[in-house]
């Protein structure tokens, strides 16, 4: 039997697949490869409120469907079209991913080999600055009948798919082979694009039609990493969103996973992607207080703070916090009372069990009690200094110098093995500056346990 094409089109009220999708029209072209064989269509009740700019972008309305089928009533007719023909759209993932996830809902289970137009145009029709419908359609002089409504846009997709064919249909077929390594591709990303893709370690933008960053992410394998986005289904409105609009990848090299994690936060920062979401909202900051009672002993307090407020150390959370004020109290033989930790009238439950020396009932004078609090606060000094760290370099006679000033990270630079010096002070003048953020607060002190000591180097002054 001779291989049939079902070119599809739909048309929805802005939902998401994965909630039934709130399809309005659906329109099947069945096509051979050489002419239109046969077609379908209908309205589709969504059985919800369409919004207003979707009705203005393609003339549905409520009232044009309040007497449709809905897609439950239709889906055997729609499956009984599909069924043992390859699904053909324009964006293949968006339809295709939207048809299937209505059939589930009615209880069939849609499989079908895919092809998209949007690569096969790119194939086989190459040089073209843009592939949506409209423009590629407008390049080989197809006209479109009723643009951004199901049956105009799916007769454009089999006028356009029939001159892809009649040019190169050994290049649809190749498509069609499980094993040509390219079925998870986005449909703007050429295989050519992918296979240049370093297995490497770094940072990686995803880029729209324009250029404009829209996503960044980190990798210890960028190639690999990039497969994991798009492999399998895709699932989620964003995802599926970002599949269709990357048009191209750019990446940067970092050498090591600690700058790679480091120039993510910043470039999310930097840039606001819009499909990177989070390390884009501000988490309210905790922090450790600092002040001395009326009896003159140095005391703590967790609180919220706001980002430009004086404190001894800003964290996450709440947990974070109190945990590393619990181990100051254990390492430092202080009392829990005075750091906040414990509640009470009088003296502190690690006084009774000998574990407090008495700072909260008068059993220990404040210079005594304060003497320790100050070697607390030396070691969190220290921590909160001007760091230099090592680190790999992007090649064995390279490594990067990372710089670090009150736990946040404000610049780094690869630097070769015969040029790095030991000196810190000597460093800082190979090291540009870039704008620090919080969060990377955080990001050092996860890496800092996994660090050797000899790579970490306390700088006095900047």
């Amino acid at each position: 039997m001779k291989q049939e094409f079902a070119i599809v089109d739909i048309e929805t009220a802005g939902g998401n697949p994965g909630d039934g999708g709130g399809i309005t029209e659906v329109a099947i072209i069945i096509h051979d490869g050489k002419q239109i064989l046969s077609s379908y269509q209908t309205l589709i009740n969504p059985e919800r409120l369409i919004p207003g700019f979707i009705t203005g972008l393609t003339g549905i309305d409520n009232q044009m469907v309040a007497d449709s089928p809905t897609f439950e009533e239709v889906a055997e007719e729609i499956f009984g079209i599909l069924k043992d023909r390859v699904f053909i759209a324009h964006n293949v993932g968006f339809d295709y991913t939207f048809i299937q996830k209505a059939l589930e809902k009615s209880n069939i289970n849609y499989k079908a080999p895919k092809l998209c137009t949007v690569r096969m145009s790119r194939k086989v029709f190459p040089g073209y600055k843009s592939y949506s419908l409209g423009r590629i359609c407008e390049h080989l002089d197809i006209q479109i009948s009723a643009r951004h409504r199901a049956f105009g846009d799916a007769e454009a997709t089999a006028y356009l798919f029939e001159k892809i064919y009649q040019k190169d249909a050994e290049a649809v077929l190749a498509m069609l082979k499980k094993n040509n390594g390219e079925a998870f591709l986005p449909p703007n990303i050429t295989k050519e694009k992918f296979t240049n893709l370093p297995e490497k370690t770094g940072i990686y933008y995803f880029h729209d039609v324009n250029g404009k960053v829209i996503y960044v992410g980190k990798a210890l394998n960028i190639k690999s990493r990039f497969k994991g986005h798009f492999s399998g289904d895709t699932k989620g409105k964003d995802k599926l969103n970002l599949k269709n609009e990357i048009h191209d990848v750019s990446w940067e090299l970092t050498g090591n996973e600690f700058l790679a994690y480091l120039l993510e936060l910043h470039e999310i920062k930097r840039l606001w992607p819009k499909y990177n979401k989070s390390q884009k909202f501000i988490s309210s900051t905790w922090g450790i207080i600092e002040y001395e009672d009326n009896a003159g002993f140095l005391r703590f307090q967790v609180s919220k703070i706001k980002p430009s407020q004086a404190c001894l150390r800003q964290f996450e959370s709440h947990g974070e916090a109190w945990k590393y004020l619990l181990e100051a109290v254990e390492k430092y033989e202080l009392c829990p009372k005075l750091c906040g930790i414990q509640k009470a009238n009088e003296a502190c439950y690690d006084y009774l069990t000998n574990q407090c020396k008495g700072a909260c009932c008068g059993q220990e004078i404040p210079p005594e009690y304060n003497a320790r609090v100050r070697e607390f606060l030396q070691k969190t000094t220290d921590e909160e200094g001007t760091l230099i760290i090592k680190e790999r370099g992007r090649s064995a006679d390279e490594e990067t110098a990372l710089l670090f000033e009150k736990g946040m990270f404000i610049g780094y630079s690869f630097i070769s093995k015969e040029d790095m010096v030991d000196t810190p002070e000597n460093l800082l003048d190979h090291i540009p500056k870039i704008k620090p953020f919080q969060e990377s607060k955080y990001i050092l002190r996860s890496f800092l346990p996994k660090l050797k000591f000899k790579d970490i180097f306390l700088v006095k002054e900047v």
